[in-house]
This record gives C-alpha cells, structure tokens and sequence, in this order.
C-alpha cells in the first residue's frame, strides 16, 4: 500500500494505492492539488471556497460538514475548515516494521485543536487512525465532525461492484435537489429516484457510468462501525469506526451526473462518508440536537481503520 498526503493542505490523503494491483481507492477530480495561496476568489460563494480546491481524495470535515445557509450561527466557520487548512507534522516512527506520522491543526476562528495520527505496521494493507478533539476554548463548543471518502477508481467499481453493510435504515430527505433520492421513501438498502419516475435503486451495488445521476442518501442505526466495498476482482475495501461518534453515513453516489458547478459531469464515484451528524446543514443539526459538544478542555478521541483486502 502506498498513501500520500498532503499536510500544507487539510492533511488530504490524495493517494490509496493498492500496489500489487495497481488500484487507486480515491477520487481524482480534473482540479491540480496545488497549494491553496496562488489562487484568490473574485466571488464569495455561500459554502465557501472548498470546493475550489477540491483535488478528490479524502478531506478531514471539521468543526462543520455540509452546506452552509446564510442563516448559520457561526458563520465564520465556513471561511476555513480543518480541510483547507495548513497541518504541521512530526514523524513519531519510521521503521520497516512500524511508519507513525502525526498530524494536528488549530482552527481557524474556534479553538479546537485537531491531530490525526496515521499508523502502517508491517506489511499488512491496513491504514489506522487515532483522532483527537481538543476544546482549547473556556466555553461549551459544539461542532460537526466527518470525513469524505470517495472511490472512484473504474477498475475497482467495475459492474456489478458489491457494497457491504451491517442492518441498517436509509433515511431520504428532501434536499430541494432533483437529483437526490426521494424523501421518505426507502426501505433497507432500497431507495427510490424521484426524476427516474420511481423506480427503484439498489444501494448494496454501483451502475456503470451511463445513467448520469447524481444521488445522496443517510444511513443510521448501525449496531456495529463497519462497511466493505467489494468487487469483482477479488479487492475489498474495508472500513471501521467508533459508531458512537460517527452514527451515520452519508451515502454519495455519482455517475457522471454531477453537472454544474464543480463537477461538470466529470466525476463518477461512489463515498460512503461517516458523519456526526444527519443533516447536512449546521442549523438544522443544532435544533435536531444532532452535533457533538466539548466543554472546556475536554477532548474527544476516535480510532478507525481502513483495509484493503482479499475478498
């Protein structure tokens, strides 16, 4: 396995290479990851400027996650998040049996402190994570915590490319996006498109490129943290994490539908995403009581683990 990182710019995994095979596990937009100074905005965009940037790969989301109305209580939160922000590193172990890289930044405007310890040992194809939150702040803070994890590589999502979940319920909402799966109606890993007449998607597998959609659903009610992608060819990837931090799971999938702003068709990607928090808007998740709080000095801790195995 080989990852790259990109610490100067939200500490982006920009590359999950499964060497033996050749199989890149993350999305590569048409965007240069490139250092975010050069580039100035001439137009304020609502959500801020992430996706100007967006090279693909896999982005730390904190203190928020989502979209970002007028109407949010921190409104300066969108101007930079912990995934467009500089990181400082230290190598803690760089030994062939063990490589430990450790990671942190503090918020820009909140004061958080976020560190990301990324561990390999031996040989085995596993990338561990050891996260924490810090309230550096001497008030209750409360935050939304998540991570964005696509996979897009056509050769490991090649049809039909098997998606493995423990029970669990897909919650649909409406998003005002017609693209997006119709509200309130799905059922088990089944959901409905609305602009598709309803007919029925099956989330358990990815389509080809061919039907140019564009869909996001939610699935909660885990007993256990855990997903797999598996394909054809004999590669799953494997994913595990704390449930009582990351209840949900935003479920994005995009098949050259994408079109607009900032995608224009191009991608086609399937992420299952773990999220704090249902919603993806900050307002709607403090009234549905659906974000994380530290008090002063507390932290928060979070191990995940992502695999690449035989299947």
């Amino acid at each position: 396995m080989r990852l790259s990182v990109a610490a100067d710019k939200g500490a982006d995994i920009f590359e999950f290479l499964h060497k033996p095979s050749d199989t890149e596990f993350l999305l590569r937009t048409a965007l240069v990851l490139e250092a975010l100074g050069p580039v100035l905005p001439t137009i304020h965009l609502r959500e801020g400027n992430f996706s100007d940037f967006y090279e693909g790969g896999w982005q730390e989301l904190f203190p928020v996650a989502g979209d970002f109305p007028a109407t949010t209580r921190a409104p300066s939160w969108t101007t930079r998040r912990s995934g467009t922000a500089a990181w400082s590193y230290r190598i803690e172990d760089d030994r062939p049996e063990r490589v430990a890289v450790k990671f942190a930044v503090v918020t820009t405007r909140t004061p958080f402190l976020l560190e990301r310890t990324m561990l390999l040992e031996g040989s085995a194809p596993i990338l561990q994570l050891r996260e924490r939150v810090v309230n550096e702040g001497d008030e209750v803070l409360e935050f939304m915590w998540a991570r964005i994890i696509p996979r897009s590589d056509v050769r490991f999502l090649d049809e039909p490319c098997e998606v493995v979940l423990p029970r669990c319920e897909v919650v649909t909402l409406a998003a005002g996006n017609p693209d997006y799966f119709t509200s309130g109606r799905a059922s088990g890993q089944v959901a409905t498109r609305e602009r598709q007449a309803g007919t029925a998607v099956d989330l358990s597998g990815m389509p080809g490129p061919e039907p140019k959609a564009h869909d996001l659903a939610f699935l909660r009610g885990f007993d256990e943290g855990r997903y797999e992608i598996r394909n054809q060819r004999g590669l799953s990837f494997q994913m595990r994490l704390p449930i009582h931090i990351f209840p949900y799971l935003w479920y994005w999938q995009v098949t050259r539908g994408a079109f607009g702003y900032p995608w224009y068709g191009t991608t086609y990607n399937l992420a299952l995403e773990p999220h704090s928090s249902l919603f993806p808007m900050l307002p709607r998740a403090l009234e549905q009581g659906h974000v994380l709080k530290l008090g002063p000095g507390q932290e928060l801790t979070a191990e995940l683990e992502a695999a690449v195995l035989p299947c």
